[in-house]
């Protein structure tokens, strides 16, 4: 076996350790550059996704005039979740080649191109002004965002469990969703502010417009920012290797070499993303339209939920390095399988005490996945197929099951008249979740399979 050491970047080192003699050792200082990087990512990304939900019944106004609120609803997420059908054929496309010509150039074209089709959303003139032109080009729009965002998530968690120590790739790794976080919390703050300052009429005329905006010099900063990072140790080492060795490895290939980590990635993702959707996109709508709670007090209080869940991220993260991966991921899928009915009947009992209640046991719930899925995800496939497998996985689950969520659980609740179908769609997905952690191995304080262990190094820097 051989002993040479790994090719990596110039602020990564490999030496002979207690870890083995390929151990890599990485710079704390680039380590860190590369978490901000992908999860300002992420916040721009989620920064939009929270905007277009918690703004939903606006939206509804502007590009699908009717008299029936519902069925604007219901036109409104339909748009949203369109994005989702093509981020698969994002994923296809993005994650194959973040495999042959690197992590950090692919991060920086999805960069661009979400940042690009958010801002266009903000210039689309309204219905009454173009006609059925408006819907078109919001759609175009959120194609182009879902495209983008097919190799976004995959590639940020790929690029942090890439570069983080073995020990401590929960905690780092835990920093990208509270970058999902702090998008939504600006995206939600926006709107709550707009809409506490704005009269309706402004609000619809031209208020909804600036939140999509303001992704245009954001996606400007996240650029600079990828661009000055380096390759990962990982793909640097691959990369080293004689080109015999390594072959370009088909789509299929990615696909049926990989396909009993496939299930259990998008079993995973399942439960990680009906969650999500559900508390964060789709509740602030559930309150107003479905329970005609007043929509500033909600926001408001998923606002403070998702503040809870931020300042709990970072410490469950570093438990999944101490405890594991599945022991949190499992906590999660029971909680929701318990407590979903409860926490549904204090929302809707009404009173703000309740909702809050209710909301934040959810968030907490939440937390379980948020914290350990970025490091999780990644450590189920080796280096060489790991960002092309991991976006087929993770897009094919979130278009089919996460980004229909608001969709799906409006009808069910127009078709039945049910109004705990929420609590009933989480708890599903936390059975198919539960059993995907059974059959998932611990990966906390391993290696990446395919990659050599990975050490802090101990100069500051």
């Amino acid at each position: 076996m051989s002993t040479a050491p790994v090719v990596a970047p110039a602020s990564a080192l490999t030496s002979r350790t207690a870890e083995g003699p390929d151990a890599t050792v990485t710079d704390p200082a680039l380590v860190k550059r590369a978490v901000k990087a992908a999860a300002l990512g992420n916040a721009m990304e989620w920064f939009d996704f929270g905007v277009y939900s918690y703004i939903a019944v606006t939206l509804g106004k502007v590009f699908f005039p009717s008299g029936n609120p519902t069925a604007q609803l219901l036109s409104t997420f339909g748009a949203f979740a369109a994005a989702f059908l093509v981020r698969p054929l994002g994923g296809m496309v993005f994650g194959p080649l973040g495999d042959r010509v690197g992590r950090q150039k692919v991060l920086a074209l999805t960069m661009i191109m979400m940042a690009a089709g958010t801002f266009a959303i903000g210039l689309i003139p309204s219905y009454a002004t173009i006609g059925v032109g408006a819907p078109v080009l919001l759609l175009a729009a959120r194609l182009v965002q879902g495209f983008s965002t097919g190799g976004e998530y995959a590639g940020a968690s790929t690029f942090i469990a890439e570069y983080a120590p073995d020990k401590r790739r929960g905690f780092l790794g835990s920093w990208l969703e509270f970058g999902t976080l702090a998008g939504y919390i600006g995206g939600a703050g926006l709107v709550t502010l707009m809409t506490a300052l704005l009269s309706a009429d402004d609000l619809t005329s031209w208020g909804w417009r600036i939140p999509f905006l303001i992704a245009g010099p954001m996606g400007l900063i996240g650029l600079y920012l990828r661009m000055r990072l380096e390759e990962t140790p990982a793909f640097a080492a691959e990369v080293s290797k004689a080109e015999k060795d390594r072959p370009k490895v088909p789509l299929r290939e990615m696909v049926t070499g990989q396909w009993r980590a496939l299930l259990l990635c998008v079993g995973l993702v399942l439960v990680f993303n009906v969650t999500d959707y559900m508390l964060l996109s789709y509740m602030p709508s559930y309150l107003t339209s479905e329970l005609h709670y007043d929509e500033t007090h909600g926001l408001l209080v998923v606002l403070g939920v998702m503040v809870l869940m931020m300042v709990v991220q970072p410490f469950a993260g570093a438990l999944t390095d101490r405890v594991g991966r599945r022991p949190v991921i499992a906590a999660g899928c029971a909680g929701f399988l318990l407590l979903s009915v409860p926490a549904l009947l204090l929302i809707r009992e009404g009173s703000l005490l309740a909702v809050a209640l209710g909301m934040g046991a959810l968030g907490l719930l939440l937390v379980c996945f948020t914290a350990a899925m970025p490091s999780a995800l990644p450590a189920l496939f080796p280096t060489k197929v790991r960002y092309g497998s991991l976006s087929i996985g993770f897009n094919v689950s979130v278009s089919l099951f996460g980004g229909t969520t608001p969709l799906v659980v409006t009808a069910l609740i127009g078709a039945t008249g049910d109004m705990m179908m929420p609590a009933y769609y989480m708890m599903a997905a936390a059975v198919i979740g539960g059993f995907a952690v059974w059959r998932m191995a611990e990966s906390a304080g391993r290696p990446l399979p395919g990659s050599a262990p990975s050490v802090a190094g101990r100069h500051a820097g």
